[in-house]
This record gives C-alpha cells, sequence and structure tokens, in this order.
C-alpha cells in the first residue's frame, strides 16, 4: 500500500464535497489527480473546464477496490484472467454499460478504469461509497502535478486537498485495453 492513511475527519469534509458536486484534488501512484463524483455532470464540467480539455476525450475513474467499479463497466469480452494480472494499478479500458453517460466515457463505448493500491485513494473512495473520477492535475499542455505547490500553481488555493504523499511511481498508469490486452500508453 502506498502514501499514508488520510484522517477520519479529512475524509468526512472532502466525502461531503464531493456529494456537495465539489472537485478535490489528492495523491495518486504518481502524480496528483483531479476528482469528483462521476454522477454529477456539472462538477466534470468544471474539472474539463479547469483542466482547459474537451469532454469528447472521456474521463477515467478510480477506486480502492473493483467492486467500487462494477456499476459502469460490463464483463463482456473480457477474460477474467486479465482483471487479475493487471489491478491494481494498471488503468483498464472496459466495455461501459450502456447506462454509463457520456460524460464519464466520452465519445467512445468503453470506459476507462483503475483499482489503485494507494492508501488515501483506498480510503476516499471506500468513504465515499464508489469510484471517482481521475484526472491528472493540470492543464491541457502542463505536466502533471507532483506536488502540492504545483496544484496551487495550477487552480489556486480554493480546491480541497486530500493530505497525503505521491506513491513511488514516476508518471501516470499504463492504460491497457481489457479486452485485446494492447497497451495503449506505457
Amino acid at each position: 500500500m502506498l502514501g499514508r492513511h488520510p484522517r477520519r475527519q479529512e475524509l468526512r469534509q472532502l466525502v461531503a464535497h464531493l456529494r456537495r458536486g465539489g472537485v478535490i484534488a489528492y495523491p495518486t501512484e504518481g502524480v496528483w489527480g483531479l476528482g469528483c463524483d462521476p454522477r454529477q455532470r456539472r462538477a466534470l464540467r468544471r474539472i474539463l473546464h479547469l483542466k482547459k480539455r474537451p469532454q469528447y476525450q472521456g474521463v477515467l475513474l478510480i477506486a480502492g477496490r473493483s467492486s467500487e467499479t462494477s456499476r459502469y463497466w460490463s464483463e463482456a469480452g473480457v477474460p477474467a484472467a486479465r482483471l487479475a494480472e493487471y489491478w491494481p494499478g494498471t488503468t483498464l479500458v472496459l466495455p461501459a454499460r450502456p447506462q454509463v453517460p457520456v460524460w464519464i466515457r466520452g465519445r467512445h463505448h468503453s470506459v476507462a478504469v483503475r483499482v489503485s493500491q494507494h492508501l488515501g485513494v483506498c480510503a476516499l473512495t471506500r468513504a465515499f461509497g464508489g469510484a471517482i473520477v481521475s484526472t491528472s492535475a493540470n492543464r491541457a499542455g502542463q505536466q502533471p502535478a507532483r506536488d502540492l505547490r504545483t496544484i496551487r500553481r495550477y487552480f489556486g488555493a480554493h480546491i480541497p486537498v486530500l493530505h497525503a504523499r505521491l506513491g513511488g511511481q514516476r508518471r501516470p498508469s499504463r492504460i491497457v485495453d481489457a479486452r485485446s490486452g494492447q497497451i495503449l500508453r506505457r
């Protein structure tokens, strides 16, 4: 497990903020992320606005357990062994369930999901009760944030933060197509 376990009070405040449609910043295995409740379109629009990123690309979801993500993806055509091979840690592109909204999947019929081993992410999604949006904390064309000072420089001091350390990776997670096993990003 990576990072430090966040305090309960901090988790309660962040979860309340997410449920009100807010955006938070939090550390992952390799870079800082911006997150929100994936069911709240307005919150995701705020993230896309902060990042200056188009909606058609879609976003990925992150959770500490695969059960927290299962409402978003279908097992159709996905070898069961592939999930065990790549989770936790790797982002898998999976077939999206029909009810997954366009603001999550973008123009795709798939959804990107990562099961994390980062203690902070695990505690946050457990307290939240499900997966959250995970997109690197940067504007288009900038390097993803690797420290809190960069988060503040990019987005100001108004975004609530999960206070924990990054994990030991040097870059964002690898992305793999779950059906074919093809590596989409190293």
